[in-house]
């Protein structure tokens, strides 16, 4: 497994068009796109796809910085991703918010369609679905907060989701964050996209940064 893919977990893989949701409904449109600036801490992931699993369970801590792009509908995303002792990061992503659609999250390069955000109960979560086409369709799902320490109802709202992509609880794999590495504060103190001692790798389209 390279590097490259573990950007891409976070990433969020290469992806079928938002419209092929199977659960719930997208975040309805753009009235909620400047709640959504700022860090998110990543806290669980879910996938069917088995590779997916095994990168989840190398991170050991991620975030995502969501700030203002130039089209005043697009949010710029950095994405910062600790496995070992390397912090990996990437910025090909943007949520693209239209009004009267859903928040799509777009590969800059391709403009290709990668996954959605769902309604969720808190607006301190933000949760991205995303299947993912090989053999077969892939499902899986990915949990942010403002704070990692989410709340019981919480996790069990995140799990409620899982099972409606047909995912078990034991698909479900939360980041530990133990190591020192990607440091939150010096992110967000900079203007530079690489916090801490970076690798820097670019994504490619398929498979997923978290």
């Amino acid at each position: 497994m390279g590097s490259a893919g573990l950007l891409l977990l976070l990433g969020l893989a290469a992806l079928l068009p938002a419209d092929a949701a199977p659960c719930a409904a997208q975040r309805p449109d753009s009235s909620t796109a400047s709640q959504l600036l700022g860090t998110w801490l990543y806290v669980a992931g879910a996938a069917q796809f088995p590779p997916h699993r095994v990168e989840m369970l190398l991170i050991d801590r991620a975030f995502l910085r969501l700030e203002p792009g130039a089209g005043g509908q697009e949010l710029l995303i950095s994405h910062y991703v600790a496995v070992g002792n390397q912090c990996f990061t990437n910025n090909l992503t943007y949520l693209e918010v239209t009004p009267g659609n859903a928040t799509l999250v777009k590969q800059a390069k391709t403009h290709q369609t990668e996954g959605m955000l769902m309604n969720v109960s808190s607006e301190n979560l933000l949760l991205v679905q995303y299947q993912m086409q090989r053999e077969r369709t892939y499902l899986g799902q990915y949990l942010y907060a403002r704070n990692r320490s989410i709340s019981t109802e919480e996790r069990e709202e995140f799990k409620q989701h899982a099972e409606c992509l047909g995912l078990r609880a034991e698909q479900i794999v939360y980041a530990p964050w133990k190591t020192e590495v990607c440091q939150v504060k010096e992110a967000e103190g900079s203007n530079s996209p690489h916090p801490e001692p970076v690798a820097a790798v670019t994504a490619s389209p398929a498979p997923g940064t978290p």
